[in-house]
């Protein structure tokens, strides 16, 4: 398993700078923003696309510092109800798609989506329970009618172009928050859809991650590092549907923090074991959102702890003892 970054936190440096910055912390790959949310300060598929010398000096910065081009980052609502949020959304994933295909790459990560909750709605709609019935009304529209056609439909033109791995980030707000439902719709869909495990966006729901890797098993297909801190003392108060700006960090009920300040190298190490007792064996991604700590700060504590829980040697063939 390889230590990894997800680059975009160096938006305002180059990614010759950014590489040459990454490779001197000890990282040695990288998940490279390609459009949505992660931005594209690093890589615009659509001129790398457009300009094959500008594509292979692009390509080749990466060999320059030996540093592994390990998935694109391409979070989006591709079915959100306003068609021209949506078309943009899924033309950046078609894009990163394409890119993925010219270099090689078999990894995206991305979000389900979520629409709205019927035909007229302007808005996404987040069910969060199943009473009154107009909410179950709403996620056989949102699942049947919009998700599962968009994706089968998207995942057979990305599988087409080789990518093999659409990973979808387990984030609330989005039809696929938690490891059912992320299996349930790669069960309507197909294996190519598999899972961005991102454990901060698990353990404010309650949600165990060694047992969420146990049970996803071989559907997970990246992995991102970053940590929760739940407070207890307003989630005593509050409860954990927590609707406050990130910013607000003495008030609200968790907050994200970088790799070793929500839980200690224990849990970690305990994650890294799980993940290779279902053979993952890729990349710990670490994503920096941490409101606390400067970037530099952030990212440097966070590979301080979490590069001694790595395994990186692959699987022994045989138990030495035996």
């Amino acid at each position: 398993m390889k230590l990894c970054v997800l680059a975009n936190l160096y938006a305002n440096l180059s990614l010759d700078e950014t590489l040459a910055k990454l490779k001197g912390m000890g990282v040695e790959a990288v998940e490279i923003g390609a459009g949505g949310f992660p931005g594209k300060a690093h890589c615009n598929p659509a001129e790398l696309l457009a300009d094959e010398a500008k594509l292979n000096e692009w390509v080749n910065t990466f060999k320059k510092y030996d540093i592994e081009l390990a998935a694109f980052a391409c979070h989006g609502n591709p079915v959100h109800p306003d068609k021209a949020t949506a078309e943009y959304y899924h033309n950046d994933f078609i894009n990163a798609v394409l890119l993925a295909e010219k270099v090689g790459v078999d990894t995206i990560i991305t979000f389900s989506g979520c629409p709205g909750g019927s035909k007229e709605d302007k808005t996404p709609n987040w069910v969060t329970c199943p009473w009154p019935d107009d909410f179950l009304g709403i996620l056989d529209y949102q699942w049947n009618e919009v998700l599962i056609p968009y994706w089968k439909e998207t995942a057979a033109f990305a599988e087409a172009h080789g990518v093999k791995k659409i990973a979808f980030e387990m984030h609330p707000g989005f039809c696929v928050y938690n490891p059912e439902t992320m299996m349930r719709i790669r069960e309507a869909v197909g294996p190519v859809l598999g899972a961005n495990f991102d454990p901060s966006h698990l353990v404010w729901q309650g949600i165990d991650p060694v047992a969420a890797i146990r049970y996803l098993g071989d559907a997970i297909y990246h992995f991102h590092a970053k940590d929760t801190k739940i407070d207890d003392i307003n989630t005593a108060r509050i409860g954990v549907l927590d609707t406050k700006h990130y910013g607000d960090e003495l008030n609200r009920a968790w907050v994200f923090r970088a790799v070793g300040y929500g839980h200690d190298q224990k849990w970690w190490k305990d994650i890294c074991s799980a993940l290779r007792l279902v053979g993952y064996d890729k990349v710990m991604s670490i994503e920096h959102e941490d409101s606390l700590m400067s970037i530099d700060e952030g990212l440097c504590k966070a590979i301080e702890c979490l590069a001694p829980c790595i395994i990186h040697d692959p699987k022994p063939s045989s138990m030495a003892w035996a």
